[in-house]
């Protein structure tokens, strides 16, 4: 799977995505554009974005995009290590064109 990283999203997390082609929004010089613009490009080159930004489906039309959407409800690193079992699930179990907020319960 090719995977977008925006920005917020913690880099290291590439590390424990073995097994998909992973790029962030700044190595593809969309890092100045907006959300909308964004989802187009990467509609267009790309499976599933994952994003901090919990917004974005009330923000952005995300209907006839085949992109998937992963949101991670924080942009802690350490919250995000102790939650990478269920990252990896939500993009074992994610559909084009999918919506996916994900939750991370309090230790």
């Amino acid at each position: 799977m090719r995977i977008l990283f925006d920005q917020g999203v913690p880099v290291p997390l590439r590390r424990h995505l073995t097994g998909h082609d992973v790029a962030t929004a700044h190595e593809e010089g969309l890092s100045a554009v907006g959300n909308g613009e964004l989802l187009r490009r990467a509609d267009a080159r790309f499976d599933l974005l994952i994003t901090t930004d919990k917004n974005l489906r009330h923000q952005q039309n995300l209907s006839g995009l085949r992109l998937a959407v992963v949101v991670l409800p924080t942009t802690s690193w350490s919250k995000i290590r102790k939650n990478l079992n269920k990252i990896a699930a939500a993009l074992d179990n994610v559909s084009p064109g999918e919506f996916h907020l994900l939750e991370f319960h309090p230790e």
